[in-house]
């Protein structure tokens, strides 16, 4: 009789090598977040796949930051680390023909004694096949790696091999979760975090990092989901940017989160948006612990 396998795989890399892709890749379904700017996940979002023979807790958490520039930067950097060194095997995830100081950096925080397998995203950019190979054994040379295994979260390249050598990895025992179950977060969180995803699409490079959603009010009524949010900035300067003219902005950002939670949720959605300033929310450590962060 083959053994079950259940535990749990903290995601741990640089900013923006694609962790979050790869977790929406592997279970099949959008959980994390995801723009082309660096450190879009802020919080701990577990994702959990179950298979045949195994059941995967994937905890998806913020890529560490170069630099604590604020309180909510460092907090955000003892996530990175703790979700590495907590869990019963480290994805250390780097992109393709790139390692630098940040993924050293990285690396160099995962305790020794730590299982880490390494999962080389975005191979498809690759388009010299020959240059992969030396970038591979230069990799090899870091560390006693489980293994080493290239893949591509954008078009599935290897991730059947990915998943086989997580579920070897993680220790014996029977599942935690039902196995129609896909996360521990409620629809709250998600309405919340799709939001703020618009954010980072829809706005300027420095903005989004002084952003945060705040769902105000959930309520379910019959199939329809009526949802009030406020989106949080740090000066009055950045609340009419978010707006935009005539409302124009802040029309848009609502309009495209509300169809993603209308995907996820698979249901209508009635979406009512604010924008409110409160000053240095970012390096206020009493508002980040009302706001979900951990001191």
């Amino acid at each position: 009789m083959t053994p079950h396998h259940c535990g749990s795989v903290g995601f741990s890399g640089r900013p923006n090598t694609g962790k979050s892709s790869l977790i929406n890749a592997l279970v099949g379904q959008k959980l994390s977040i995801v723009s082309p700017k660096a450190q879009t996940t802020r919080h701990l979002i577990t994702a959990i796949l179950t298979t045949r023979h195994a059941q995967l807790i994937f905890v998806d958490a913020p890529g560490r930051p170069p630099r604590a520039r604020s309180a909510m930067h460092r907090t955000l950097g003892r996530r990175a680390v703790a979700a590495a060194r907590d869990c019963d095997v480290a994805l250390f995830v780097v992109e393709a023909l790139h390692f630098g100081p940040e993924d050293r950096a990285v690396l160099d925080a995962i305790p020794e004694e730590q299982n880490v397998i390494v999962a080389v995203n975005k191979v498809d950019r690759v388009r010299a096949a020959a240059r992969l190979l030396p970038f591979l054994e230069r990799l090899a040379t870091l560390r006693e790696f489980d293994a080493i295994v290239p893949v591509s979260a954008r078009t599935g390249k290897n991730l059947p091999a990915l998943l086989e050598v997580l579920e070897a990895a993680l220790p014996e025992g029977p599942a935690l979760y039902p196995a129609d179950q896909l996360t521990d977060r409620d629809e709250r969180f998600f309405a919340a975090e799709l939001l703020r995803e618009k954010l980072f699409h829809a706005l300027g490079e420095e903005l989004p990092y002084r952003c945060e959603v705040i769902i105000d009010s959930f309520r379910l009524d019959g199939t329809m989901r009526r949802v009030d949010a406020t989106i949080l900035v740090e000066r009055e300067s950045q609340k009419g940017i978010v707006v935009g003219r005539g409302g124009a902005t802040l029309k848009r950002i609502a309009s495209d989160a509300r169809r993603d939670m209308e995907r996820l949720f698979a249901g209508k959605v009635f979406l009512n948006v604010w924008v409110k300033v409160r000053e240095n929310w970012t390096d206020d450590a009493r508002a980040l612990r009302q706001l979900g962060y951990a001191s």
